[in-house]
C-alpha cells in the first residue's frame, strides 16, 4: 500500500501527539500495536513500516524509555522531598521510588516506541530511507 504523492508529511507536533495516544504517526490510524510490548509490522491505514529497516532500530526507543523514566524518577523523587521538608517520610519516598522503577518502564515501553518512531519521522520523513 502507498501513500498518495499529494499526501503532506505531518509536521513534528502532529507525529508526536499521534504517537503518545499510541496511533501511526504518519496518518493517525490505531492499531498500531499487536499486544502491549510488540508493534504491528505495519500500519494498516496507510503502510507506514514500524520497523525503519536498521537493524537495532528500537534500541533508541529502550534509550528513550529509560530517560523519560528516570526523569520523572527524579523529578518525582525531589518534588516529595520539597513537598515533605523539613520531614520527608524517606521510607515512603524509598519504597515508592522502588514501585515506580519497576513498573514506569513496562507502562510507558509502548509510548517510547511510538514517540521514538515520531521522532525519526521528523529527522527523516518517510520515502527517505535508503536500503543497502
Amino acid at each position: 500500500m502507498t501513500v498518495p504523492k499529494d499526501y503532506e508529511h505531518p509536521g513534528a507536533p502532529t507525529l508526536l501527539w499521534r504517537a503518545a495516544r499510541l496511533m501511526c504517526p504518519y496518518c493517525g490510524a490505531r492499531g498500531v500495536l499487536e499486544s502491549w510490548f510488540k508493534l504491528a509490522d505495519r500500519c494498516s491505514a496507510c503502510g507506514l513500516r514500524f520497523e525503519r529497516g536498521e537493524q537495532d532500530y528500537f534500541t533508541g526507543s529502550m534509550l528513550f524509555n529509560l530517560v523519560v523514566v528516570e526523569t520523572l524518577f527524579a523529578v518525582g523523587v525531589v518534588s516529595a522531598i520539597v513537598a515533605m521538608w523539613p520531614t520527608p517520610a524517606w521510607r515512603l519516598i524509598f519504597f515508592g521510588g522502588i514501585g515506580f522503577m519497576t513498573v514506569a518502564p513496562f507502562a510507558f515501553f509502548p509510548f517510547s516506541k511510538t514517540l521514538w518512531l515520531a521522532l525519526d519521522l521528523v529527522f527523516r520523513p518517510r520515502g527517505t530511507i535508503t536500503r543497502r
